[in-house]
């Protein structure tokens, strides 16, 4: 695996990762924690703000129940009240006198801010209902808070929720009544509670809810769309909502109440969301600035090293122009007067030995082409192309078709030879020229050549240099087959494997020593005059102009049973330039 190599990086590119390491990512981290960070203690401040505010409700609540609960202590430890109550009068006038004279002062002047009303209930058929005190009938008895009252028989006082109105009940037993039922009922300011609900501070809604789960009050301020009698357990707030549960403990006549507060969590960040814009604001300066600052900073060393490289390049191309002097004293202005420095002398050496050098060149090229047209001369007789068209018309005349047919061939090769006038020609026509040329030694040998050609479609369009497999083809049949006592044999494959061309020769002639294929090597690798196997020298000679050391020849003799000679030849190469 490659490591990573800052040295790879352009210098654009690594202006812009260091500004994105160094300025765009801290800025984007630090106003996001600052933005957290802010919305956290926002967040805290506000919830504890609300549990003050909750815990100051419960207080004030539990202050105006405690006024009816003092009302209804004071009642009930009466003994001349209750016995009052509990007597049975002989006449109205004498209850009259009795309510006068005690009762009356009695229950006058115990109403307080937070008592709405007060109503004694008894079943003593012989008082009159009259003031505070009310006769126990059926009517109340079917009443919602009555029937609530029978599910508690504690001695101390109920606090009871019927009809929107929050109550608080105490049986006046404290002495005995003679089987007469006797009850306190003391009815709350409920303007008074909505007021300490409203003003109590606490961002949300707030719900009293009962020792059973169910709402009794509620002030729908905020999240929750819960009504009174709800059982609070059902309710479904949104996601992001706090919850606060304050409970009464210890107090026997509020045992199990509770004050529960919902709070969205969207308004306790609302002071954080006004805030918002300021933050954008100040991220935005923070990323202005300092871009400013590097993108001009950049642009100096970017533009003004671009314009260096960009007259590199034009060295390349051998033109030695200088760039234009600038008033810089930094280090790429000193690279700037280097690299001037630099292209005058470059241009001087050239002047006085690339040039020579080149001259040197052209001359070696121009005797290379002297030498390969040299080549082609032997192997292009024009002449011989007249002779032989002559031969085969006095052949056709005498009816002497045979020898007309392989003069026609001989004529075909030399056709080709003189008409070719491009170096290079396709492995078809190479092929062609090689099948005109097995047929002409047929002639020669009759049955016993045989001979077998096989190309892939795929090779036959590639181009290669003209004659460069028939010499060696030539070598087989004439040295090869010429000289074995039997059947000879001659097979030639022309395939493609990857990026190269094969081309295999296989006889069973008479082959080589491995000594006389050892000469044969040096002989062709040697760069002198050309001796026998004229053509194999011919065509290796040319191949090595074309191709360089780009392809390869390999022989492979037995001898006695045969020679193999395999020629690869790269597919993509320049065009032989010999003509």
């Amino acid at each position: 695996m490659m490591r990573w190599n800052p040295n790879y990086m352009k210098l654009r590119d690594k202006l812009l990762l260091m500004y994105v390491l160094s300025v765009f990512i801290p800025i984007v981290f630090t106003n996001i924690a600052f933005y957290q960070v802010t919305t956290a203690n926002i967040r805290s401040q506000k919830t504890r703000d609300a549990g003050v505010a909750l815990n100051n409700l419960k207080n004030e609540l539990r202050v105006t129940i405690d006024q009816g609960v003092g009302l209804s202590y004071s009642l009930y430890a009466d003994p001349v009240f209750n016995e009052t109550l509990s007597r049975s009068f002989d006449s109205h006038s004498e209850y009259i006198r009795a309510y006068n004279s005690y009762l009356k002062g009695e229950l006058s002047g115990q109403l307080s801010q937070g008592i709405r009303w007060y109503q004694v209930y008894t079943d003593n058929p012989t008082i009159l209902s009259s003031g505070y005190i009310e006769h126990l009938n059926e009517a109340v008895r079917k009443s919602s808070w009555y029937q609530k009252l029978q599910d508690h028989t504690a001695p101390y006082p109920t606090l009871i929720s019927a009809d929107q109105e929050l109550s608080l009940v105490q049986r006046l037993n404290n002495s005995d009544t003679g089987g007469i039922e006797q009850l306190l009922k003391i009815d709350f300011n409920m303007d008074l509670m909505k007021e300490q609900f409203r003003n109590s501070g606490f961002d949300g809604s707030v719900y009293l809810v009962d020792p059973k789960g169910y709402i009794r009050f509620a002030s729908h301020s905020g999240s929750g769309s819960a009504s009174v009698g709800e059982l609070y357990g059902n309710m479904e707030f949104p996601n992001k909502t706090i919850r606060f549960e304050r409970v009464y403990s210890g107090i026997n006549y509020l045992e199990g109440w509770s004050l529960q507060g919902v709070m969205d969590e969207e308004a306790v960040l609302q002071e954080v969301r006004k805030s918002r814009s300021f933050v954008v604001w100040l991220a935005c300066i923070n990323f202005v600035l300092p871009t400013i600052i590097i993108a001009a900073m950049s642009r100096s060393i970017h533009v003004r090293l671009v314009r260096i490289l960009k007259h590199m390049k034009k060295v390349k191309t051998q033109n030695f122009q200088t760039i234009p002097p600038e008033d810089a004293r930094d280090e790429i202005g000193q690279l700037t007067t280097e690299f001037n420095r630099m292209t005058e002398t470059i241009r001087d050496l050239i002047d006085e030995v690339y040039l020579a050098d080149i001259q040197k060149k052209d001359l070696e090229l121009k005797e290379q082409q002297a030498q390969l047209h040299a080549l082609h001369s032997q192997i292009n007789p024009h002449f011989l192309f007249n002779t032989l068209e002559s031969v085969r018309m006095r052949s056709l005349i005498k009816g002497e078709k045979e020898t007309a047919k392989i003069v026609h061939h001989m004529a075909k090769m030399f056709r080709k030879s003189i008409s070719w006038n491009q170096h290079e020609v396709t492995v078809k026509e190479e092929l062609e020229l090689i099948d005109s040329f097995l047929q002409i030694q047929k002639y020669r040998f009759g049955e016993k050549l045989q001979y077998h050609v096989q190309a892939d479609e795929a090779a036959l369009k590639y181009r290669i240099p003209k004659m460069v497999i028939l010499p060696f083809v030539e070598n087989a049949s004439i040295h090869g087959i010429e000289s074995t006592p039997g059947e000879g044999f001659i097979q030639l494959f022309v395939r493609v494997e990857r990026h190269e061309l094969h081309i295999q020769l296989e006889d069973n002639g008479i082959g080589m020593s491995a000594t006389r294929l050892e000469e044969l090597l040096l002989y062709l690798d040697q760069n002198v005059d050309m001796g026998e196997h004229v053509g194999m020298k011919n065509a290796y000679s040319r191949l090595k102009l074309c191709y360089m050391d780009r392809f390869s020849l390999s022989i492979q003799s037995v001898e006695g049973r045969g020679t193999t000679i395999h020629i690869k030849l790269p597919l993509e190469h320049d065009q032989c330039k010999g003509e």
